[in-house]
């Protein structure tokens, strides 16, 4: 295990695995249990990528039940410094159309019950154990959400360039005055997974880029006129679209992505130890 390395992570759906050259799979053991999956390590456009799917293969793993401190060790384990994290959510905008990529910088989290931590006492690993306060000001690394932009400008991608997710528990869809709550707060889009993946992210010093992949409007929306109803037919359409767009910009994004971390993102752990 010691000898496989990889330069990039990247958590997401398994249609990525095609995406992978000269790809090995590796069970990966963490003090945390089991991931969600094998991680696969192979090349993407000359780069060494791990890739790890979220849910499992046939997403077999509801968001609340992911161990995603589990996930982003087995990455880091191999070496990453970069993570690539997209994720599915509905709009919250009705400029945010389907088929959209959302530039993440911002979330909030609404989740409950979740491991979100590393630094969790005397049980946590070796140089985790003191009880550690982590700046999350800005969740998301600049830097990449700029490489990526300019890539979605290259490609003639439909994206906006910066953006909030509400993270919901799941595995329950919003409740329309929820959604519309949402959208008052001028949040975004509204998915299930962004956290507390971004957050031990930071934790283990990892620069993140969050693509939120737009499927459909969230309910809130519904009944506005320039607003089309969700329907699941429709959401799956725009999904398997969402996933070709995606290997574009991943075989596009990748290449440009720094050998060497050289932003000031945040990713340095800042916090308070007491």
């Amino acid at each position: 295990m010691a000898e496989v390395h990889a330069e990039i992570g990247i958590v997401g759906g398994s249609g990525f695995y095609e995406l992978l050259r000269d790809a090995e799979e590796l069970r990966v053991d963490t003090p945390f249990g089991t991931p969600s999956d094998a991680v696969t390590v192979g090349e993407l456009a000359g780069r060494r990528v791990a890739f790890l799917p979220r849910h499992g293969r046939g997403h077999r793993l509801p968001p609340h039940r992911i161990d995603f401190r589990a996930n982003l060790w087995a990455l880091h384990s191999l070496g990453i410094s970069r993570l690539i994290s997209p994720s599915a959510v509905g709009s919250l905008r009705a400029e945010l159309r389907p088929g959209t990529f959302v530039l993440l910088d911002q979330l909030v989290n609404r989740t409950w019950g979740r491991s979100d931590t590393f630094f969790d006492g005397p049980q946590a690993p070796d140089g985790f154990r003191t009880v550690t306060h982590v700046s999350l000001t800005d969740p998301y690394c600049p830097e990449l959400r700029r490489l990526a932009a300019e890539r979605c400008v290259e490609l003639g991608l439909e994206h906006h360039e910066d953006g909030t997710c509400v993270v919901i528990q799941g595995p329950r869809f919003s409740t329309r005055a929820e959604s519309r709550w949402y959208s008052a707060a001028g949040w975004d889009t509204v998915g299930m997974t962004q956290y507390p993946e971004v957050a031990l992210a930071r934790e283990l010093q990892l620069c993140t880029l969050g693509i939120a992949l737009v499927t459909d409007y969230d309910v809130g929306l519904a009944g506005r006129p320039e607003v089309e109803a969700v329907s699941t037919a429709g959401v799956l359409e725009i999904f398997r679209a969402n996933l070709a767009r995606l290997t574009r910009l991943l075989d596009a994004l990748v290449p440009t992505v720094p050998a060497e971390r050289t932003c000031t993102c945040g990713s340095a752990l800042e916090g308070a130890q007491l």
